[in-house]
């Protein structure tokens, strides 16, 4: 009865055979791989032979290794049943999926489907052979049982243990081999260290575990020594001579993440870490999961989380248009709005290369999206116009702008043609047609200005101050500082310069900015833009401020370097337009709360709407005439910009 509740409850033979109405169907679909299909007629070939060794041997045994004492009957008995034995015997084990399974990663739940396969074979042949006639001693096939287990084992884990003790000979006798310590002697650190035992491929070699339960201390996991806690790994690096690092530990809080790296980046070693949290139960974690340690794994806080219902409600079923859709926060707009199902999502962008890649991977991931990708212009008046009045979008994400702090300072009129006045032609088309809400992607910068980017960006923001006042769409803006990892953004390029060998250069020793990754500051935005009345300039929590330098040593020690010795960190000076750090808020803005953390209101400043609008023709004229006093005209209108 236990046997059977157990068939019932665990093994999903039945079901798979109801469902697909031939339970060899799976079978044969995998034999169409020629090394499976070796593989699978060899084991088969194995267990015939094993299935009559342990026949004959059980008969042997029983009559205490005397040929010569077996009944004839008895051996007629065996000899007559064995084909029906042989063929029930196979079908019972592909059944318990026993020839499906990758015995080199066999497991207990493979051993166990293996027992009770052997026990079912076993009762069956005595069910079978009694309705049959056959006549055998009654021990007979408790010897069989006892004989056919043993054997069916060995032969199938001898395969994976053949295959560690190969793998750490080839291991051992490597000119280098690259001596690795895990940090993590649960479930993940488990799978990650049988895979580097077994594969051919990897040159890894452990020798010793990290693990802060206290009960594994001076204990091993798979022959490999569990030396102790965090507090451990520097002397452990030292006393293994520790090359590589392996953080297998996928359910990690941030904050104890953080601390974890902070004892590993001082060791010397190169770091490697599973990303987030794996499916366990599907053995999802393997090697090929690993990646390099980010500096967002240093952020140490736990990541931005959203009301997606609120953003479900004001997204599903609607028409999204997103402006510069092929950049960093345009791409990471599209991604989760149409996770959230628009009614219509239209992608505009310049630059065919970025929104090309973009579209590629919605149409793969959302199938069923309705998907408009256009390529046109912001700085494009008519074109700007012919897609609103064709598609009609309910809500505008306006990402499209020069963003980049040094080129816009010597290119001021460009930055102010395309942020200001592609803002303006933007929000003008979605008043004229009836937009339900705008939303402009703003940036820290734009609080007291010392660069043109920055300052192009606070013009954008009265802009959409002034025409959230005469029209019926909501305007808002959202502003936020530095993200992780964003197109034209820090961390590729000390990455670049660690790859090439340095030098490592940082603009000032003292200078710091906020950081968010990418998903969390879409994330705010999308939320920011669920609670927009109109006129609002969202400004969001980016959390504590980082020194750059701070960031470029973490990332150097990351990689297993040492800063200053084998990368070298050189300082720059600022660059043009550059501050040490960057504001959020202008002090006399004011800060009030709203229903999320992260996400705050800041009063807008007042200035003269009318004065504004004539400035702005001003500011356009210079700008289209590649004036030369462009700055001086945008002076006039940002009071706060500052330059040099």
């Amino acid at each position: 009865m236990v046997i059977l509740k157990y068939l019932m409850k665990n093994v999903d033979f039945y079901t798979d055979w109801k469902r697909e109405n031939n339970m060899w169907e799976k079978t044969i679909r995998g034999l169409k791989n020629p090394k499976k299909r070796i593989r699978v007629s060899l084991l088969i070939l194995y267990d015939i032979l094993v299935i009559g060794i342990s026949e004959y041997m059980a008969l042997l045994i029983r009559f205490e290794f005397r040929p010569g004492m077996i009944k004839k009957v008895f051996l007629e008995s065996m000899i007559q049943y064995t084909p029906a034995n042989i063929g029930c015997t196979l079908v019972i084990f592909a059944l318990f999926s026993l020839y499906e399974s990758l015995w080199r990663y066999a497991s207990v739940t493979e051993l166990l489907n293996l027992t009770l396969a052997c026990i079912v074979s076993s009762m069956l042949q005595l069910v079978g052979m009694y309705m049959m006639g056959y006549h055998l001693p009654r021990s007979y096939y408790i010897l069989y049982l006892l004989i056919l287990l043993p054997l069916m084992m060995a032969g199938r884990f001898s395969y994976r243990l053949l295959r560690i003790f190969k793998q750490r000979v080839y291991t051992d006798r490597l000119e280098k081999p690259i001596i690795t310590m895990v940090i993590g002697a649960g479930d993940a650190g488990t799978l990650i260290i049988k895979e580097l035992q077994s594969s051919y491929h990897l040159s890894n070699k452990v020798v010793c575990i990290i693990d802060d339960n206290p009960q594994k201390k001076n204990t091993k996991l798979l022959g490999i020594p569990i030396v102790g806690g965090r507090e451990e790994i520097l002397n452990a690096v030292k006393h293994y001579k520790v090359q590589e690092i392996i953080v297998a530990i996928p359910t990690m809080h941030p904050k104890d993440k953080k601390e974890l790296l902070e004892c590993c980046k001082d060791s010397g070693c190169k770091l490697r870490i599973l990303p987030g949290v794996y499916q366990l139960i599907n053995e999802e974690v393997s090697i090929a999961k690993l990646r390099e340690v980010e500096i967002e794994d240093l952020l140490g806080r736990d990541p931005v989380e959203t009301n997606l219902e609120s953003v479900l409600q004001y997204v599903q079923n609607k028409r999204v248009l997103i402006t510069g859709g092929g950049g960093s926060i345009g791409s990471e707009l599209c991604r989760q709005i149409a996770a959230h199902h628009p009614a219509l999502l239209i992608v505009v962008d310049i630059y065919e290369n970025s929104v090309y890649d973009i579209q590629q991977e919605l149409k793969r991931d959302y199938p069923e999206l309705n998907l408009v990708v256009l390529i046109g212009s912001v700085r494009n008046t008519h074109r700007i116009n012919s897609i609103f009045e064709k598609y009609h979008p309910e809500l505008v994400y306006h990402a499209a702008a020069h963003k980049h702090v040094p080129l816009m300072e010597s290119s001021p009129n460009e930055a102010i043609k395309n942020n200001v006045f592609g803002t303006l032609n933007t929000a003008k088309a979605a008043s004229e047609n009836g937009c339900r809400r705008f939303i402009l992607i703003s940036t820290d910068k734009a609080v007291n200005p010392t660069n043109i980017m920055g300052a192009s960006k606070r013009i954008c923001e009265m802009i959409i101050q002034t025409l959230n006042m005469t029209s019926k769409t909501e305007f808002v803006a959202v502003r936020f500082g530095n993200v992780l990892g964003s197109n034209g953004s820090v961390i590729p390029l000390f990455r670049k310069q660690i790859e090439e060998g340095g030098p490592v250069t940082v603009t000032d020793k003292n200078i710091i900015r906020y950081f968010m990754t990418i998903p969390e500051a879409v994330s705010l935005v999308l939320q920011a833009g669920a609670y927009a009345k109109g006129g609002e300039i969202f400004v969001l929590d980016m959390g504590e401020p980082m020194r750059i330098d701070d960031l470029a040593r973490n990332l150097i020690k990351l990689s297993g370097l040492k800063p200053d010795e084998d990368i070298k960190v050189e300082y720059t000076g600022l660059r043009p337009g550059e501050k040490l750090y960057e504001e959020l808020l202008m002090a006399e803005e004011g800060l009030q709360k709203t229903a999320h953390e992260k996400i705050f209101i800041g009063k807008p400043l007042e200035f003269d709407r009318e004065e504004f609008l004539k400035q702005l023709q001003d500011l356009k004229k210079e700008a289209y005439q590649d004036g030369e006093h462009i700055r001086e005209s945008v002076r006039a209108i940002v009071s706060t910009y500052r330059y040099q």
